[in-house]
């Protein structure tokens, strides 16, 4: 009797451990396969460059469509007068400039790109979100910052594009550094 349970139990705990393999590989190529069943659109807001090189990225991973977030009356190049001053101004008095618009009614999911400003995404980013019907759709953000991290940017989004579900942010400093593909690449593979 010893030897066969001997026998029977590495077996089962082999036969365990594979269930629990095959079960994770699933789960992540259901998550992927969700992904790649539709329509996708990375559509972000870049002053400085920053946010533009890691919406290139996530585009270069997940494909779909690319669409840079303008603002009618583009802000200055003087990073003073654009963050304390037009941009300090609008996120003071809840300012959302007008944008050149574009219609996201046939996509599905929307990865909405921002730099952290004054705690909060760009005024560009609000005025897209506001404009537009999310509806079923999934957000999927993505946070480059100058040092303080995301604060509640996916929250904010989520008050703004009403009926949308809004996933976990990817947050970044700057453009990234060398690992940052790797790092999207397991954000990507994360959401749920």
């Amino acid at each position: 009797m010893k030897k066969l349970l001997l026998i029977i139990l590495p077996l089962l705990i082999i036969c365990a451990g594979t269930a629990f393999v095959l079960a994770q590989n699933n789960q992540k190529e259901v998550t992927n396969m969700t992904l790649t069943d539709k329509k996708i659109l990375v559509a972000y807001f870049s002053w400085s460059g920053n946010t533009k090189v890691i919406a290139e990225k996530i585009h270069t991973q997940v494909g779909g469509d690319i669409f840079r977030i303008e603002p009618v009356t583009p802000y200055p190049d003087d990073y003073q007068e654009t963050a304390y001053g037009i941009a300090k101004e609008q996120k003071d008095k809840g300012i959302h400039p007008p944008i050149k618009n574009t219609d996201i009614s046939s996509y599905d999911v929307i990865f909405v790109g921002t730099p952290a400003w004054w705690y909060t995404m760009a005024p560009p980013v609000m005025t897209f979100l506001e404009q537009n019907n999310f509806e079923g759709k999934i957000i999927v953000p993505f946070v480059t910052h100058g040092g303080g991290g995301s604060y509640t940017i996916d929250k904010d989004m989520a008050k703004l594009a009403k009926g949308a579900k809004v996933l976990s942010p990817f947050v970044v400093a700057n453009r990234g550094n060398s690992n940052t593909d790797k790092n999207i690449t397991e954000w990507l593979d994360n959401l749920r």
